[in-house]
């Protein structure tokens, strides 16, 4: 727009307007151009006019007519097209006026935040919008005769994945794709207090439980106020990181790789070893949005849980005589967490950590079966459908260790085997240990004093996550779980609680953690050929779940969650290809699921939400056979409602390298950009900012050992439909001589709207995934990087090597990333 003023007096010689004729006036004239203009070109990129001794100076685009002397002129810029979440930034100038530094205001469209503005430039970020929206923007200036605008506008679209695809690599670093950073954030070893030493990395060094873990998965960002440990979860420029570390890279821990003296591992090596697993709090900033990320080592909110922290139990199977051991004879103490894998981020802010394959930490000696009475007891049942059997030494022997403190337990826990003599109520030994594990665990972030509590309600498995649907006033919220082993099932716990909007923001996290997650009914997933499924509830005394049963006689409903495998097996549950991450879209509802792979899919046990079983050849002329590359399924709950006991479902893509064969194998038409193996790690964008409205974004993690002939592990950027927005699909699936075929409910093939975003470096896993609630940074794990390696044969440098070559012999380390946009924008689009 443009104003016209004149000089700096002014001059009434009394006349009145005496023609009446219907003659255009000059700002009439100036008036049409400008719309004719606004018309052809989306807006006016600058047009202003002063008066100046009756001589008229213009400044537009070509078409304009020559200036006729020196003018005054605001020109507020080109006119803008870009799309949602993209950054943007106007520039204005003068000629002949003066501009101040809050110089440009919004006039329409969607409001904006302004991240800077001054004398010239105004930066935001374009908001979320469903369909093509103008915004105008007025840029003012004075003069000597006053104040003068110029107005110009920018036209945003729909969010859309903004990137070109990273190609596969085989190298030893992570990369992301033109215009974007990476940061490393927090590895292992990094001290989380200021009395800890800074990491040698060369295997002498001790303390991790005030050092970060290791092997790096799944994570949350915890928004903080801008001082103070107050939670903000608006704050994306100070908060708290939250991440598990699932296991360990074991050689390199030590200064040449594990021992055993005289078959015992040695106290020091088990400590370390078992601090490493567990889960990491802590606080990170950034000192502007175009500033650098960093830990903050001195966080009065940092700490660590490990296998060592206390835990308590909570919901239907706290105290329960199958959780009594030496250490917690009233089966309500637990002690630690451990294999934590993916996780949940609560709708009150807490964060759930989840223990998954923590059943290979145990020994067990040849015998205790028979002390167990045979193998038909219910204990003897139990040990063997978690996978728990005898003559077996438990993952890194810690129970072999002979502390020095003759009274401490902390290594013969992890020996489950009857002892002789002990009470038969387990309260002498460790032989219900083993059942204090496979549950999902609460932890308030923002009270390093709190007891983090296990959610006994929620059931007892290989908890891969355990994710929370929308949350709605008045409907009880759902919270969706992955059972990751190969044949086991889908999961979802529905509170008894509807849910209330103050519980958000709560002032006891974890009391409202119990409010929504002690009472409920767990459900396990059945899917028919049809499209449709039903979630049949694990009630005891329902569904053949009975103290009759024949082949475990359930006692009652603490039972049934101690042993959820066992009550979903009598139920009749689908058995799927390694339910791994869950994820929610939050604008649909819709809840995606990674299938990760599994290797004993045959041609024979195909269905339909699992339906191939192939050949997979690799280029050193290896094969893998059953469903080597993994898929997505997804469901929608009928009715759109969390509380809903069916569903309908479809699979949205199938892992595969682009050169399979495309009619049986890669069903989702992959190409060189977007094809990938074995997914693993599941998230969408948050809803705060545009990748997680109207079309959220969903990133897809591998963690692959089919496909890393040819790729190393990567994440990768979708734009989902919705379930059923393809087609019934039948497909032949071969394995040597036997062939079948096999209908299935095929998604619409992604396209352009799945691309790869990163690639890992060697030998690494891509795991855990969370952002900024505005969007502008991503965090991404980088888990095990050199994991065939040793101190003597170190395969992989990285993260030593992102910015630069490493020294020679450096050892890798799992660790955080945080991802930017060079100029700003939302990661992604």
């Amino acid at each position: 727009m443009t104003d016209v003023l004149g000089g700096a007096g002014h001059y009434d010689d009394g006349l009145i307007d005496t023609n009446t004729s219907a003659n255009p006036t000059i700002q009439e004239l100036i008036d049409q151009r400008y719309s004719r203009r606004q018309t052809l070109f989306g807006g006016i990129s600058a047009l202003t006019v002063a008066t100046l001794g009756g001589m008229v100076s213009a400044c537009g685009g070509d078409s304009d007519p020559p200036a006729f002397g020196s003018g005054t002129v605001v020109n507020a810029g080109s006119a803008i097209t870009t799309s949602a979440g993209k950054a943007v930034t106007l520039t204005g100038s003068t000629t002949n006026a003066t501009a101040g530094a809050d110089a440009w205001t919004q006039v329409s469209g969607p409001s904006v935040t302004f991240d800077t503005k001054t004398a010239t430039t105004a930066s935001f970020i374009a908001p979320s919008v469903s369909a093509s929206t103008v915004l105008t923007f007025r840029y003012t200036a004075t003069a000597s005769s006053g104040a003068l605008t110029a107005d110009t506008t920018v036209t945003v679209t729909p969010a859309a994945i903004g990137f070109v695809a990273v190609p596969k690599s085989l190298d030893d670093i992570v990369k992301v794709p033109d215009g974007y950073s990476v940061t490393v954030l927090y590895r292992l070893g990094d001290p989380i207090n200021t009395a800890t030493a800074a990491f040698a990395n060369n295997g002498t060094d001790t303390g991790y439980a005030n050092r970060a873990g290791d092997h790096h998965d799944g994570m949350s960002y915890f928004g903080l106020a801008a001082t103070g440990n107050t939670p903000d979860p608006a704050n994306s420029l100070r908060g708290l990181l939250v991440l598990n570390h699932e296991n360990i890279n074991q050689a390199y821990l030590h200064v040449n790789g594990a021992t055993t003296v005289g078959g015992a591992r040695p106290e020091g090596e088990a400590l370390k070893e078992m601090e490493c697993h567990g889960v990491s709090v802590v606080e990170i900033v950034r000192a502007s949005l175009s500033g650098a990320w960093s830990y903050v080592q001195a966080g009065t909110l940092n700490r660590r849980v490990t296998p060592l922290t206390p835990t308590s139990f909570v919901g239907p199977v706290a105290g329960n005589a199958a959780l009594r051991t030496a250490f917690s004879p009233t089966g309500v103490a637990g002690r630690g967490t451990i294999n934590n894998c993916a996780n949940g981020y609560m709708p009150w802010g807490t964060y759930m950590t989840n223990e998954e394959n923590w059943a290979g930490y145990f020994r067990r000696d040849t015998g205790d079966v028979a002390a167990r009475g045979g193998a038909a007891a219910k204990a003897n049942v139990s040990l063997a459908r978690y996978g728990i059997p005898e003559n077996r030494p438990g993952n890194y022997a810690w129970s072999t260790v002979t502390p020095a403190d003759a009274a401490s337990t902390i290594y013969r826990r992890w020996n489950i085997t009857v002892q002789p003599g002990a009470a038969a109520d387990g309260s002498g030994d460790f032989r219900n240990e083993a059942n204090q594990f496979g549950w999902c665990l609460e932890i308030d972030p923002f009270t390093n004093t709190s007891v983090p509590r296990k959610r006994t309600a929620l059931g007892r498995m290989n908890h891969e996550g355990c994710w929370a649907g929308r949350t709605i006033v008045g409907v009880r919220p759902a919270f969706y779980m992955g059972d990751d082993a190969q044949n086991e099932y889908i999961y979802k716990f529905v509170s008894a609680t509807p849910w209330v909007a103050a519980d958000a923001s709560p002032t006891d996290r974890l009391a409202t953690g119990d409010k929504y997650l002690n009472t409920g009914t767990l459900y396990v997933a059945r899917f028919n050929a049809d499209g449709t499924g039903t979630w049949l509830p694990l009630i005891f005394g329902q569904g053949g779940i009975t103290a009759s049963n024949t082949t475990y006689a359930f006692a009652d409903q603490a039972d049934v969650l101690i042993n959820a495998r066992l009550a979903a097996d009598v139920l009749g549950a689908t058995r799927m290809d390694r339910p791994e991450w869950t994820a929610i879209n939050p604008v649909s509802g819709e809840m995606y699921c990674t299938l990760t792979n599994n290797s004993s899919r045959t041609v024979a046990n195909t269905d339909a939400p699992n339906p191939r079983a192939y050949t997979d050849p690799r280029t050193n002329g290896t094969v893998t056979n059953g469903n080597a590359n993994g898929h997505i399924i997804r469901l929608r709950e009928t009715g759109d409602t969390s509380e809903a006991t069916a569903f309908a479902w479809d699979i949205y893509a199938f892992g595969a390298g682009s050169d399979l064969n495309p009619t049986n194998i890669n069903l989702s038409g992959l190409d060189a950009t977007n094809d990938f193996s074995s997914p693993d790690g599941l998230w969408f964008g948050r809803s705060s900012n545009a990748s997680g409205l109207v079309s959220p974004v969903m990133w897809i993690e591998t963690d692959d050992g089919a496909y890393t002939d040819v790729t190393n592990c990567m994440l990768l950027a979708a734009q989902p439909g919705t379930v059923n927005d393809g087609g019934v699909r039948t497909i032949t699936n071969t394995i040597g001589a036997t062939t079948g075929t096999q209908a299935t409910r095929v998604g619409r093939a992604p396209g352009t709207a799945l691309r790869r975003f990163l690639v890992g470096c060697k030998e690494c896993e891509i795991t855990g995934i969370d952002s900024t609630p505005d969007g502008r940074s991503l965090f991404v794990n980088i888990q095990h990087p050199g994991e065939n390696g040793s101190p003597s044969n170190i395969t992989s440098n990285w993260p030593a090597n992102q910015s630069g070559t490493a020294a020679t012999g450096v050892r890798p380390r799992s660790a955080t990333i945080v991802i930017t946009k060079n100029d700003g924008g939302v990661v992604g689009l």
